[in-house]
């Protein structure tokens, strides 16, 4: 019985993973790596075989695990650069892996996404974000102050972040409420040479 209710646990904590703080118990020894780069195929079969998302039968690049609705979680991989639509795509090519949160319950920090990512990735890919250069961080005061005078709260209550590895780019992203929690949040894994697409729309936004 006590076996039994340990491989319970065990199992029930990995699909909730967006959820609760799983520590080293989700880093494990998945040493294959689908990253922006690879191919769709490389991806697909490195998503299958990834025991933190354990995906369900009939999916392929796009994971959803959620308990109950005020709580969810996604994993997907896309062969579109991040942000807007753009000629860059590549239907053969991953350019971009996604992962979002959504917990009304315990909420969603930039700590929570980068632990996430942790534990999807592993500890190299973790460091190269911990590591990377800071390239651009919202919103700025110009931006804070230009959204107060708007009146335009939306603007003001979405704090990110794009950082800059060795070896890929990051983009985390939360979204607060008038109280100043947030209930969700995203962090992406892509190509470096999208970075500056991206930085540009994201200065766009005021």
């Amino acid at each position: 019985m006590k076996k039994l209710r340990f491989g319970f646990q065990l199992v029930f904590a990995s699909v909730l993973l967006m959820i609760t703080d799983i520590g080293q118990f989700s880093l494990r020894n998945d040493r294959a790596m689908a990253l922006p780069g690879q191919t769709v195929d490389q991806a697909a079969a490195w998503i299958q075989a990834n025991s933190a998302l354990r995906p369900a039968s009939g999916e392929t690049l796009l994971v959803r695990k959620s308990d109950t609705p005020a709580r969810r979680f996604s994993f997907e991989a896309l062969t579109a650069s991040p942000g807007r639509a753009a000629a860059l795509e590549s239907r053969g090519t991953i350019r971009t892996e996604r992962i979002t949160l959504f917990d009304m319950t315990n909420g969603v920090t930039f700590d929570r996404l980068a632990s996430t990512l942790r534990s999807i990735y592993g500890d190299d890919i973790y460091q190269d974000f911990v590591q990377g250069n800071l390239v651009y961080r919202y919103p700025t005061e110009e931006q804070q102050q230009a959204a107060t005078n708007r009146d335009t709260p939306l603007l003001e209550s979405v704090q990110g972040e794009i950082r800059q590895g060795d070896r890929y780019a990051y983009w985390m992203e939360t979204a607060q409420t008038r109280s100043g929690e947030a209930y969700s949040g995203q962090i992406y894994v892509f190509l470096p040479e999208d970075i500056n697409k991206l930085e540009t729309e994201l200065r766009d936004r005021s």
